[in-house]
């Protein structure tokens, strides 16, 4: 490799290092004159970098974002992170991505030196994926909807509820919140005037947005407020539940995904959900802590009928 392609990638790795370099500090770490700095960067913008430039005391060269996408250059624990990624991206739950993640991983594989590609197979036979994944997302439907949040202009849209009936919604988004299970959308709802949540995977875009909105203040954190929505509108089988452990031991061991918790004394409150019954005493007993069903009533029912047939289970049988 020529002195000026070794001395291109040097200068292409600082600028990526910090957010703003002047020429001089370029020139000494490079062990080059200024205008061989200025040369170079010159040579990186024909090979399609953007490389803004400003003068006066504060000015200096920054490495911006360009029309087409250029090489990138990695360090070691960035090349193994975005490798991980896209091994979860192969198996996540937006839809359509799957292709273009093994497209990209077998390019960046064939780039990783002997070390890396250990450590990448390592990590991916140490890790166990959870069985179940939810429902998949078109990874446009996602990008759309993100624009909408940025540029604050309002989403107009199909939306098939629970129940499958489906209805027109006009709302102001305010953040997409994945819970580890499902993708849902925070929004204010004009015509219910009342924030919502809307499940990602049913919302069918329409084109094109609605005019730009001033955004409004949220209750309380998004996380938290989507979590409460689901927890009695996502599952067939909504529950809440005090758990008569400390809010603190309890936070530490669940994922978002599994419910909204909020202290309660002594105790805490999970809210939480399942389409199934079986399931969802299931969980709850897998918790191992004690805890006491608040709603609904038949969840205490199918717990009785368990606690039975358990019970009955345990009898020693004579001649066993």
């Amino acid at each position: 490799m020529s002195e000026t392609s070794v001395r291109l990638l040097r200068l292409l790795a600082l600028l990526q290092s910090r957010p703003i370099w002047s020429g001089a500090e370029l020139a000494e770490r490079l062990g080059v004159t200024t205008r061989t700095v200025r040369n170079d960067i010159e040579r990186l913008r024909i090979i399609g970098y953007r490389i803004d430039s400003t003068t006066g005391t504060a000015g200096g060269y920054r490495l911006g974002a360009g029309g087409v996408l250029p090489p990138l250059l990695l360090d070691d624990e960035e090349a193994v992170a975005v490798a991980i990624g896209l091994h979860a991206a192969m198996a996540g739950t937006v839809g359509g991505i799957e292709e273009t993640a093994l497209r990209a991983l077998a390019k960046l594989q064939q780039m990783l030196p002997s070390r890396l590609r250990h450590r990448v197979a390592s990590l991916r036979s140490a890790t166990v994926a959870v069985t179940g994944r939810g429902p998949t997302v078109d990874a446009e439907t996602l990008t759309r909807i993100a624009a909408a949040v940025r540029d604050r202009e309002r989403l107009r849209f199909d939306y098939r509820s629970h129940d499958g009936t489906t209805g027109r919604r006009e709302v102001e988004p305010h953040r997409l919140v994945f819970t580890g299970y499902r993708w849902y959308l925070l929004a204010w709802d004009g015509a219910r005037d009342d924030w919502r949540t809307f499940r990602a995977d049913r919302i069918d875009l329409r084109t094109p947005n609605g005019p730009r909105f001033t955004p409004r203040p949220v209750p309380d954190d998004p996380v938290a407020h989507v979590l409460r929505g689901t927890a009695s509108t996502a599952w067939r089988h909504p529950a809440r539940v005090r758990l008569h452990v400390p809010y603190e031991d309890m936070a530490a061991r669940l994922p978002p995904a599994a419910g909204l918790l909020t202290p309660d004394g002594e105790h805490t409150i999970l809210e939480t959900g399942s389409d199934s019954l079986d399931n969802q005493a299931a969980f709850l007993g897998s918790l191992g802590v004690p805890f006491t069903v608040l709603d609904p009533p038949e969840l205490r029912a199918h717990l009785r009928v368990l606690a039975a047939r358990y019970a009955a289970a345990a009898e020693e049988t004579p001649g066993s």
